[in-house]
């Protein structure tokens, strides 16, 4: 039976009245163990309690407790999940940890398929990992939503790609899933030659049954490093394969919305840019439920940008201009007023992908602020992805060492942005171990971290104006 250990209680909490110490061990509440964070908090909603407590000392105790309904105890413990991750059994053709370069921090090489990381981190899993009980907690506890890998809805084709014979079995745990009402997100990782074309379709097919339970579904590209010796051979997407993708989504999404309401299915950002496609409308994304996953990622930050980019035309014509409106009215803003101000040539450093559109949104910025009268420059760097090969794209797998290999001896001012999915969260570390200190001594520049909106994309340049 696990014992959890408690590392805090809360000043003022109920715990604290009961004279809990640090170091005491929860075992169970009203007589049933506690495997994990969601048994704690499922049971410790109820009014009356009975806590099975081992104390610092060793002596094993129980502990009545009266409260109100979902009121917490102030128990803080030393694993907050309060169990060990599950790791992946699955030897997936496409898995990117698999592409990776030997010499790196052990953590990186953790696969996790544990679906209540979907429900607290919104993880993707296989559900091959998952129990008849486990099936029971979720609808129990109505752990939702849960974002499911399903690569694939035919059931042989799924244990090739996943490389698991019990892949294509794990596939009903999705209707049982879907029986109970669980609201869930899809995703398929389409591989050339493997899951695209006619099995694409049959997948769509097939998981629009569930909808509206199963809420979306995105469909993204595989991603390809340079370190794929021994794996199995997948070849990259061109823009005509790219093509075909958006025209078969977008045919399911007129059905979709036609009839229940929700565009269901998605290209991730990357199929349209390599397709030279305009990006979806904003309605089109259903509320961005696939965000994380390169669902309209692009189009949510030019949103925000020009939303930013309103209120900063305000707060300057403000600024410049209030003092003359009581007298002669709002002047031309196209006509250059205010001085000569001027700042420090403004870096940006992100991926190849989002490089283009990037520059053209700083660009506009420049030229907006220009007409203020205030000098400002701001450079774009995509930088190219050497440290995985240059078919990774993204600026969440940029490595300190591509940022410094390529920006070195660059005139990048006083102040280089990057976005905080270059790092390690919650760290200032990057991918390869190398920290943003170091990164800044090597290129003799600070570094901003920015959040990736469009919203602190301007906010993080317009600080720097004087």
């Amino acid at each position: 039976m696990k014992k959890h250990v408690i590392d805090r209680i809360l000043p003022g909490s109920i715990a604290e009245e009961c004279g809990f110490e640090k170091g005491d061990k929860l075992i169970s509440v009203n007589g049933t163990p506690i495997e994990d964070t969601f048994d704690y908090q499922y049971l410790i909603s109820d009014e009356f309690l009975v806590l099975e407590v081992e104390s610092v000392q060793g002596e094993v105790v129980e502990i009545e407790i009266e409260k109100d309904a979902e009121e917490d105890l102030g128990l803080v413990f030393e694993n907050s999940f309060m169990d060990n991750y599950r790791s992946c059994k699955n030897k997936c053709i496409f898995c990117f940890i698999d592409q990776m370069p030997p010499g790196m921090r052990e953590t990186l090489y953790f696969k996790d398929d544990d679906t209540r990381l979907s429900f607290l981190q919104g993880n993707y899993v296989t559900l091959t990992n998952l129990s008849d009980r486990d099936v029971e907690k979720i609808i129990r506890y109505r752990m939702e939503p849960i974002n499911i890998s399903f690569q694939t809805m035919n059931p042989e084709l799924r244990c090739k790609m996943l490389n698991n014979r019990f892949a294509g079995e794990a596939l009903k745990k999705a209707k049982q899933l879907y029986d109970a009402g669980i609201e869930m997100n899809g995703q398929i990782v389409l591989c050339k030659g493997v899951n695209d074309g006619e099995e694409l379709e049959f997948s769509i097919g097939e998981m629009y049954k569930y909808a509206p339970v199963l809420r979306s579904v995105s469909v993204v590209p595989v991603g390809l490093s340079k370190y794929r010796d021994g794996l199995y051979p997948l070849e990259p997407f061109d823009a005509e394969d790219a093509c075909e993708v958006v025209d078969r989504i977008e045919r399911w999404q007129k059905k979709a919305f036609a009839e229940k309401g929700i565009h269901f299915v998605h290209a991730s950002d990357e199929w349209y840019l390599l397709a030279g496609r305009k990006l979806p409308e904003e309605d089109r994304y259903d509320g961005y439920l696939q965000l994380e996953n390169g669902v309209g990622m692009v189009r949510n930050f030019t949103e925000e940008f020009y939303g930013s980019l309103d209120i900063v035309v305000n707060r300057l014509g403000q600024t410049i201009y209030g003092k003359f409106e009581e007298d002669i009215g709002r002047p031309d803003k196209s006509k250059s007023a205010g001085g000569n101000n001027s700042l420090p040539v403004i870096s940006v450093a992100t991926g190849m992908l989002f490089g283009p559109i990037l520059s053209a949104l700083a660009k506009e910025l420049e030229e907006t602020v220009n007409r203020f009268g205030i000098g400002m420059k701001v450079k774009i760097y995509p930088i190219r992805n050497d440290f995985f090969g240059e078919r990774i794209t993204v600026a969440g797998l940029i490595t300190g060492q591509d940022l410094i290999s390529q920006l070195k001896g660059k005139d990048l001012g006083e102040i280089l942005l990057i976005p905080d999915t270059m790092l390690r969260f919650g760290e200032e570390v990057f991918l390869d171990d190398i920290t943003v200190t170091e990164v800044e001594s090597a290129l003799h520049c600070r570094l901003d971290i920015v959040k990736s909106s469009g919203s602190d994309f301007i906010e993080s340049i317009m600080k720097y104006i004087p």
